[in-house]
């Protein structure tokens, strides 16, 4: 109260500050008189909305005029008080990067968030690691800490493992809680309540489900355990232990966040499952449509979904029907409990979701816009009963199934890159050596390329093999032939009942081979023949009416020559959705909930198949953000497996007006005098073109050896710098300590899996990510770079147009007629 006092703030206010675990001593570390990234969490923690009464109290309001919103009766001068506990617990995705530290401090290293509500600890943590990761059973043991060297450092340094680790060593009584503390500095309070978890964990391994009666099975679920944990522990499936709970009454009950403890009767919608109440406290009547949302944001997963999901309840209520969300992520709009007429902050889980079927009785289960999570539940909930809007499970899963799709293409005629699907080494083998290395590993059911690499020999495929298959677990994995050379092609799309009604093609501006999160997508195409476009128009009718697809739907193609041959195709809203809605000027989230629930289409203005490409008088370029800054020791280098952790979105008169707003929004920096260049062979003829136009706009070009040498004898004026492995003395200057020394303005570095100097390029990779260096590692993106600098060479800025969205759709609508934008 003094600092906001003193500070004279008005709205809201984060302070951070430490406190000495062996005293009452405390220090402030930071203030920030702003919203925080925990300002989201603790509204959607205590029901009470910091940014709208902020807001409020900006505009002149005082706390007493303002109402509180969960009650609808008091005012919102009061300190929220809880008869819950709410647990956060981050989400790493460290795993992607090569030669990342996963150690975690005090730079953030996270890329998303869950929150979970119980009335105790132990049940809120449970429910709290499982939502990091559908794999994540609760808190259990997960990972090799037999070695007590290595569990002791995890304890000391923590990386994303520790909470793992801390059970592995309450299961197996490796250690005690003093043990664990001393090593950890872990609240012996957590500690206890987690030895509680594993006390119990340890006395299910000796029992079996028939042993459980209805007071223990009650007390375990109450510990937050799961019915797959235990079902695990006694020897039984998930199923048998869904049965046994319901035959025994052990079921949920439904409490509202209330922020007065009760004091206050609660009228809000906002609700979480507990098993330790003995009532609901709402009844259930509505019979609306539930939506699955879609998770913790994580690499592959964020808030493009949220978008699709919001969109989709938002055109629910307009069209009058009643809507249930299901999600856990405090960041999203989807989780405010006044955008849904019901709210479960819960579980995206197989449990969690047919617990709350059988309450509410909904309509209907829309499982297709969250992304890969929820469509992964699309089957086990059809087998269990539950009615799943939108495109048939079984389809869902011919998509999904590597094999059956496969397979499905060479039924209906549809060209893909030579594929088979792997029941052994010797198999995987014998088909790389009759195609040829590269080749591609790919299993089932993944999001964001995990566990999808390119494979350039036999080690390589052995060890690619045993993480695909974990990954994928009881799904196959399918080895495709790698194509080096092709273009890649995106199709989103709106179909029902396997007709295309609404459609956008889009490119990569990268070649094949970048994951399609991490690509550069150019809306309409720039550089696609009118031959490219019509096959993949073809492809995608084909698809839809073999899927029978309501709904959205996404591919991805690859054009080379003569030939168009697909990819994948994902039976659900994609990445990219929101991006060609707002494009095109068309919400393809809209139509779809429309066909969910069999409501009429707009007559006319949809980009249907028989359409020509949309927008016609502007262009729209995507563009990646990623986070290597904070990845220390991070490699960043781009593949098939996902990278990125955010996105912008630009738009221009050309692709090349687009392109630099949309890179420049990623906080990618134009170069002012100085460029590196470094390429393996392969790219040192494409180099010279590009290297070309740069010199010729008066940039100093700097290059290692190779490609000095080679830039030189092309005519190119060019500086030859040594890399790190080539000096000879302490006078040689290497593109290390140029990037160093801020004699770099950008990098370029061209690389491959022939590369010699492996470490060299990574050096200089990681340095310009450490100092700041605009770092370009792809070809295609490098002449993109050079033709748009060229166009506006003499005032890159100053030439590009800051203009309202509205601006360009005005446009569109007078090019083409008021049927634009629907």
């Amino acid at each position: 109260m003094r600092v906001i006092q003193h500070l004279g703030i008005v709205g809201e206010c984060n302070i951070q500050y430490a406190l000495n675990p062996h005293s009452l001593e405390y220090c402030i570390i930071e203030v920030n008189a702003r919203l925080s990234r925990s300002s989201a969490l603790a509204s959607k923690a205590t029901g009470y909305p910091l940014a709208a009464v902020a807001a409020k109290l900006g505009m002149g309001l005082t706390l007493p005029q303002i109402r509180n919103a969960v009650t609808q009766s008091t005012a919102a001068f009061f300190e929220p008080s809880l008869d819950y506990v709410v647990t956060k617990v981050p989400r790493w995705d460290l795993a992607k990067f090569d030669a990342v530290s996963r150690k975690i401090g005090s730079q953030m290293k996270s890329v998303g968030e869950v929150m979970a509500i119980g009335r105790t600890f132990e049940e809120s943590l449970q429910k709290a690691l499982r939502m990091t990761d559908p794999s994540v059973k609760g808190f259990s043991p997960a990972g090799d800490w037999c070695d007590p060297d290595v569990l002791a450092e995890e304890l000391v340094h923590p990386t994303p493992d520790r909470m793992y680790a801390i059970a592995d060593a309450l299961y197996h009584q490796r250690l005690d809680i003093d043990g664990i503390h001393a090593y950890s500095d872990v609240d012996r309070w957590f500690l206890q309540r987690c030895s509680n978890i594993s006390a119990v964990d340890r006395a299910l391994s000796t029992m079996s489900l028939a042993e459980l009666d209805a007071a223990q099975l009650r007390r375990v679920k109450q510990l937050g355990f799961s019915d797959v944990q235990i079902a695990e522990r006694v020897g039984a499936t998930e199923a048998e232990v869904r049965a046994r709970r319901k035959d025994l009454f052990v079921t949920p009950h439904v409490k509202k966040i209330d922020t007065l403890a009760a004091e206050f009767p609660a009228q809000t919608n906002y609700l979480y499952t507990t098993y330790h109440g003995s009532e609901h406290d709402l009844s259930f009547n509505d019979n609306g449509i539930v939506v699955l949302g879609s998770g913790t944001y994580r690499i592959g997963s964020s808030v493009e979904f949220d978008w699709c999901s919001v969109s989709v309840i938002r055109t629910l209520r307009a069209l009058g029907y009643s809507t249930t969300v299901i999600n856990y992520n405090p960041e999203t709009v989807s989780t405010d409990y006044d955008e849904s007429d019901r709210l479960y902050f819960e579980e995206l889980s197989l449990e969690r979701v047919l617990d709350i079927y059988d309450m509410e009785r909904p309509a209907g289960v829309i499982v297709s816009v969250g992304g890969q999570i929820p469509n992964n539940l699309a089957l086990p909930l059809h087998q269990n009963g539950v009615k799943v809007l939108g495109t048939s499970p079984e389809m869902i899963d011919n998509a999904e199934d590597r094999h059956k799709f496969s397979k499905l293409m060479d039924d209906i005629g549809v060209q893909q890159p030579e594929w088979t699907d792997v029941t052994s080494h010797l198999e995987a083998r014998n088909f790389c050596q009759r195609v040829g290395y590269p080749v591609l590993v790919r299993p089932s059911y993944v999001l964001s390329g995990a566990a999808m690499k390119v494979v350039y020999n036999d080690a390589d495929l052995s060890e690619m093999l045993d993480l695909a298959g974990e990954v994928s677990q009881d799904k196959p994995v399918v080895i495709t032939k790698y194509a080096q050379d092709a273009l890649e092609i995106e199709f989103d799309g709106v179909a029902k009942n396997g007709k295309v009604v609404a459609h956008a093609v889009a490119e990569h501006l990268e070649k094949a081979g970048v994951h399609s999160g991490d690509a550069s997508l150019v809306l309409p195409p720039q550089s696609l023949s009118p031959y490219y476009i019509t096959r993949v128009k073809d492809i995608a009718a084909q698809v839809a009416e073999a899927l029978n697809i309501s709904g959205p739907f996404n591919m991805q193609l690859l054009a080379e020559g003569a030939r168009v041959s697909i990819i994948e195709t994902n039976v659900r809203a994609s990445r990219s959705l929101p991006f060609v809605s707002k494009t095109i000027g068309v919400d393809m989230c809209e139509l779809a909930t429309r066909i969910f629930v069999d409501e009429p289409l707009p007559r006319g203005g949809l980009p249907d198949l028989d359409s020509e490409p949309r927008p016609t008088s502007y262009v729209g370029v995507k563009s990646p953000m990623f986070s290597f800054t904070r990845l220390g020791g991070a490699d960043p280098v781009l593949s098939c497996e996902m990278a990125s952790t955010g996105e912008v979105a630009c738009y221009g008169d050309d692709l090349n007006e687009a392109y630099l707003k949309s890179i420049m929004g990623a906080t990618f920096r134009l170069p002012k005098k100085n460029i590196l260049l470094t390429a393996q062979s392969a790219f040192l003829d494409d180099l010279v073109h590009p290297a070309h136009k740069l010199a010729r706009m008066g940039y100093k070009l700097y290059a290692t050896a190779i490609t000095a040498e080679f830039l030189q004898a092309a005519n190119v004026d060019v500086t030859k710098v040594h890399h790190v492995s080539q000096r000879r003395g302490d006078g040689d200057v290497t593109a290390v300590d140029m990037i160093k020394d801020a004699g770099i303005d950008m990098v370029v570095n061209l690389h491959n899996e022939q590369t010699v100097y492996k470490a060299d390029n990574y050096e200089i990779r990681r340095a310009a990510v450490d100092f700041g260096v605009p770092l370009l590692t792809n070809d295609r993106l490098l002449n993109t770079f050079a033709n748009a600098m060229e166009v506006s060479k003499d005032d890159p800025v100053g030439t590009l147009k800051a203009l309202p969205m509205s601006y360009y759709y005005r446009r569109e609508e007078d090019a083409n007629g008021d049927d634009f934008r629907r």
